[in-house]
């Protein structure tokens, strides 16, 4: 999923031919090598403008309004209460949300939680309900892909890009949401991601200062990556006309998250990842990994893409020390 730089050097190549086929010249897009992928004879590449400085500013929003929230309904549970809620989205459209919110006085944690490329706030649903015990405010929302029935989570058009600048300034806007809570602590705000929700917060770690803590749970260092292995395209790339690859490739590389997840130095970052995991290779994991900004910790398990109960305590454990959450309180449920 996540290949090697110099892959990536064969894609920018690839664009450059394209380009020079169908139209005017184009300037292929930058690409930075991380540290454990690049060997260490490796040859002297032309420097290019840095895609982070470049590009940070897409995620820019308008935060000094309050956030409305629509509520849905309300339901009671033994120690806390689920808010079925939606929130405008600075881009287009409302952001479909779960806040759950535990009893007492606080204050209170508060954690972000983003779901895997094919689920919702629902699929999230369960672990919030498991975290709401340890003394945090969660809020876990659906990525814009998922708000829209039928829609394919990828579709290799302009449309992803516009998803993910999207579901970035939704993400940052619920943290302006969780702050709002009059029993949330602001220093003690934390994130948790898995699958596709890991990567996309190596993106959100790059942006968003005022998360302490991010957990990626099984990610790898972005799209671009994901579809570009080193043996050649996957996961229905392979299957698309050269321009379009081309043109995707140009339009998801400036906002890649390895590109970010670097720059987090506000933050704690805890890579979580599997062994025999047949959707991130370990090549990508260890990519990913080491393009995060430390401090860091880093922790692989006996597993596929599904963690066992253990990374979840794991995890819980480590927020724990971070933003003061209560782990005794942790009972996976599901």
């Amino acid at each position: 999923m996540f290949s090697a730089f110099f892959n990536h050097q064969l894609y920018v190549c690839l664009f450059i031919l394209v380009a020079s086929c169908s139209g005017p010249p184009a300037t292929p897009p930058a690409l930075q090598p991380t540290s454990t992928m690049v060997p260490t004879a490796a040859p002297t590449l032309t420097q290019v403008p840095d895609i982070y400085e470049q590009n940070v500013h897409l995620f820019d929003y308008e935060a000094e309004s309050p956030v409305l929230i629509t509520e849905k309904s309300v339901q009671q549970e033994e120690g806390y209460t689920v808010h079925v809620i939606s929130y405008p989205s600075p881009k287009t459209g409302d952001v479909p949300a779960y806040l759950v919110v535990p009893e007492g006085p606080g204050p209170f944690a508060g954690i972000l939680l983003m779901h895997g490329s094919s689920g919702s706030r629902e699929s999230m649903l369960p672990l919030a309900k498991d975290l709401v015990q340890t003394g945090a405010v969660v809020l876990t929302i659906s990525a814009p892909s998922a708000r829209i029935p039928g829609r394919d989570w990828i579709t290799f058009t302009p449309l992803d890009r516009e998803a993910q600048i999207q579901l970035m300034v939704d993400l940052r806007r619920g943290v302006d949401l969780l702050l709002q809570h009059e029993n949330l602590d602001p220093s003690r705000i934390g994130y948790i991601g898995y699958s596709y929700g890991a990567a996309m917060g190596g993106l959100l770690a790059g942006i968003e200062p005022r998360i302490k803590a991010y957990g990626f749970m099984v990610g790898d260092g972005g799209l671009v990556n994901h579809f570009t292995d080193e043996s050649g395209p996957t996961g229905g790339f392979e299957q698309l006309d050269l321009i379009i690859r081309a043109r995707w490739l140009e339009a998801m590389e400036p906002i890649e998250p390895i590109h970010y997840v670097g720059h987090a130095f506000s933050s704690v970052l805890f890579f979580q990842n599997a062994r025999y995991d047949r959707s991130v290779t370990e090549e990508d994991a260890l990519a990913y990994q080491a393009a995060g900004s430390e401090p860091k910790k880093v922790q692989w398990y006996e597993s596929g893409h599904g963690l066992p109960e253990q990374a979840f305590v794991d995890m819980v454990a480590w927020l724990a020390g971070e933003i003061g959450i209560d782990k005794s309180k942790f009972k996976l449920s599901s």
